[in-house]
C-alpha cells in the first residue's frame, strides 16, 4: 500500500514495530510532492508520535481482526466487554477506550478490533439510545424555530436537545457528532 492510502484505524509495521494510525491528513503543498501526515500510536509502548509519508512511500498492512462484543460494566479503571456467544470476557483499558466512553451504556453492541492478540480500538455503532436524566424546563417565550437547551445524560455527557424534550426521555444520540437525532 502507498502512504497516500493510510486511513485511521488501519494497523500498519513501521520502524519494525505495529503501529495504529490515530489521524491521517492528506496535505498537497503549493510546491513538491503530496505527503499523508498521521499520528502513529505504537502498540508495544502505547506512545504516540506524528509521522509524515510520501504519497509514493510503500507502507506494509497489518490485517485487523473486528468482531462483535457488549457491554457489560466499568470497573472503576477499566471497560469490560463480552463475547454475546461464548460469555468471554476482554477487559479494555480507560485510555483506549477514550472518549468513547461517553456512549458506552450497558448491554451496548460495539466492535472489537484486534490486531496480533492485542486490542487496538472500539468501534461503536452510528448512533445509540440513551435517558435524559437532566433536562432544564424550556423557557416561555423559547419558541423560535431551533431552540435547544443542554441536557445530561445517564453517562453524564451534555447533548443540545430542543426544547420538548423532558427528564427520563429516551433520545437518539449520533455517535460521531454527539448531536440529538429524534425521540427514540
Amino acid at each position: 500500500m502507498k502512504g497516500n492510502e493510510l486511513r485511521k484505524g488501519m494497523a500498519i509495521k513501521h520502524n519494525n514495530d505495529i503501529h495504529v494510525v490515530m489521524e491521517a491528513n492528506h496535505r498537497t503543498p503549493g510546491k513538491g510532492q503530496a505527503s499523508m501526515q498521521t499520528v502513529l500510536r505504537n502498540l508495544r509502548s502505547g506512545s504516540s508520535a506524528a509521522i509524515k509519508f510520501s504519497a509514493s512511500e510503500k507502507v506494509d498492512v497489518v490485517p485487523l481482526h473486528s468482531e462483535k462484543m457488549e457491554f457489560s460494566y466499568f470497573d472503576g479503571t477499566d471497560y469490560v466487554f463480552s463475547h454475546p456467544e461464548t460469555y468471554e470476557t476482554v477487559t479494555i483499558s480507560a485510555g483506549l477506550v477514550g472518549k468513547d466512553k461517553d456512549y458506552l451504556i450497558e448491554n451496548i453492541m460495539v466492535n472489537v478490533m484486534t490486531c496480533e492478540e492485542k486490542v487496538i480500538q472500539i468501534e461503536l455503532p452510528a448512533n445509540v439510545v440513551m435517558e435524559v436524566t437532566s433536562a432544564p424546563e424550556g423557557v416561555k417565550g423559547d419558541s423560535t424555530s431551533n431552540v435547544y437547551k443542554a441536557a445530561e445524560m445517564e453517562t453524564g455527557i451534555t447533548v443540545q436537545v430542543p426544547l420538548f424534550i423532558k427528564n427520563g426521555e429516551k433520545i437518539k444520540i449520533d455517535t460521531r457528532t454527539g448531536k440529538y437525532m429524534e425521540r427514540a
